[in-house]
């Protein structure tokens, strides 16, 4: 199995931060130009801020970083140091920001954590469980978070008015039953049967349409073989942590803003879960989204979802949700990442002995 390293560096371009700034930008002039209710005004807002709950919305999203790092360190087996594993965290951080949400970061972050001295078989591996266990956090979670906020999920707006609340519920079902499929079928290939399903794959790129993929599925289906056998054996204290770290790290990313929308209006216990719940579905609806990092599609969905509470604050509210939730990782991702190159092609690397690096 081998990486393509030359596509892996044009996803890791620092210059593709402008491309989902850009977009951001272009949705926030939109919005103050064509929303009446957006004006000048509402950017002072910011000033009305209640500062301790500003606070904790920075904690909490820190606390979800925390877990991240945490989660990867465990899943590999304390493989990578703190140290590595916040390095492998940021730039998976940053690939992400900088690809389509449809796309996501999983090829990158499978070259890094190679490139950190793991084994690709592993390293497949451990992305992949992670993947899985973030899917599954939704297509468990939502069901359960639908009964607990009692139908208050879709919003009601001007826009949503023109049946654009229909399209939305279906957008949601639809992501949602995609993100249900692929966990079923890859928690089923990665730990039942890895063999059956790439004699699927090879199956399907077998059709003339499809063939010229074919090469590329087997690579895949050789790669869900090498993992599954990986994974094989792991007892529940291996997946325990990992498991509550997911639960952990998603539960922070999404109280983060219960605590921002707190800063700027009072919110009672059941305005607290709606504005949770709204978090894990407007989530499916932008995992579909093909822009980078969710930029714009996170924007407009986010003043259609979150209007009903913040009123007035809704336009600054949205800009410094972005602020402390997406732009500080392509920041971030833009410092460490020279730094990893020169660390892991410039420099000799100190290996784990009990690593076996030599398919690297």
């Amino acid at each position: 199995m081998k990486l393509d390293n030359k596509k892996i560096f044009q996803t890791l371009n620092p210059n593709k931060i402008w491309v989902p700034v850009i977009i951001g930008l272009a949705i926030v002039f939109g919005m103050f130009y064509f929303d009446p209710s957006v004006n000048k005004d509402s950017l002072r807002g910011v000033f009305d801020a209640s500062m301790p709950w500003i606070v904790v919305a920075i904690v909490v999203i820190f606390f979800r970083d925390v877990g991240y790092v945490y989660r990867i360190r465990e899943i590999t087996q304390r493989t990578l140091t703190w140290k590595r594993s916040i390095y492998v965290i940021i730039l998976w951080e940053f690939a992400s920001a900088v690809t389509p949400s449809v796309v996501g970061g999983t090829a990158v972050a499978i070259f890094i954590l190679n490139k950190e001295g793991i084994k690709l078989g592993r390293a497949v591996a451990y992305v992949m469980v992670t993947a899985i266990l973030d899917n599954l956090f939704f297509v468990i979670g939502a069901p359960i978070i639908l009964f607990f906020a009692k139908g208050n999920i879709f919003p009601e707006s001007k826009l949503l008015e023109m049946q654009l609340e229909n399209s939305m519920e279906a957008i949601f079902w639809i992501s949602y039953s995609l993100y249900a499929a692929y966990s079923i079928v890859m928690a089923a290939a990665l730990f039942y049967r890895p063999r059956v399903f790439k004699w699927v794959l090879i199956k399907l790129f077998s059709i003339k349409w499809l063939r010229k993929w074919k090469h590329d599925a087997q690579e895949y289906g050789n790669q869900i073989i090498e993992a599954s056998k990986e994974l094989s054996g792991k007892r529940w204290n291996y997946w325990l942590p990992i498991i509550i770290a997911t639960i952990f790290i998603w539960s922070s990313r999404y109280l983060m803003l219960n605590a921002l929308i707190s800063a700027f209006v009072p919110l009672n216990i059941n305005d607290h879960i709606i504005i949770f719940a709204r978090q894990v579905i407007m989530w499916i609806v932008m995992m579909i989204s093909p822009t980078p990092g969710s930029s714009g599609t996170a924007e407009f969905f986010f003043a259609q979802f979150f209007t009903q509470f913040l009123t007035n604050y809704t336009f600054v509210t949205s800009i410094v949700w972005r602020l402390l939730s997406y732009y500080p990782y392509l920041i971030l991702g833009t410092f460490f990442l020279p730094r990893w190159v020169k660390q892991v092609f410039f420099k000799k690397k100190k290996i784990n002995p009990k690593e076996d690096v030599s398919g690297n």
